[in-house]
């Protein structure tokens, strides 16, 4: 099961989300969600949910995305 842990306002920030998460060695998944307003949700696996919530909360605090 898929889980959103993040939503991004514009492709380039959920893009850079993925791929620095991808580097850590999760899955990831992206999925538009508003297309007027450029949403997309980065989703991960249930299972590393815990994992990825630290990882990305450092992610978010030591990047400019």
């Amino acid at each position: 099961m898929w889980t959103v842990i993040y939503i991004a306002s514009g492709e380039k920030t959920a893009e850079s989300i993925k791929q620095k998460l991808t580097e850590e060695g999760f899955l990831v998944k992206l999925r538009q969600t508003n297309i007027a307003k450029q949403q997309y949700e980065v989703l991960v696996p249930e299972s590393e949910l815990d994992e990825v919530q630290e990882v990305l909360k450092d992610i978010l605090h030591s990047s400019h995305l």
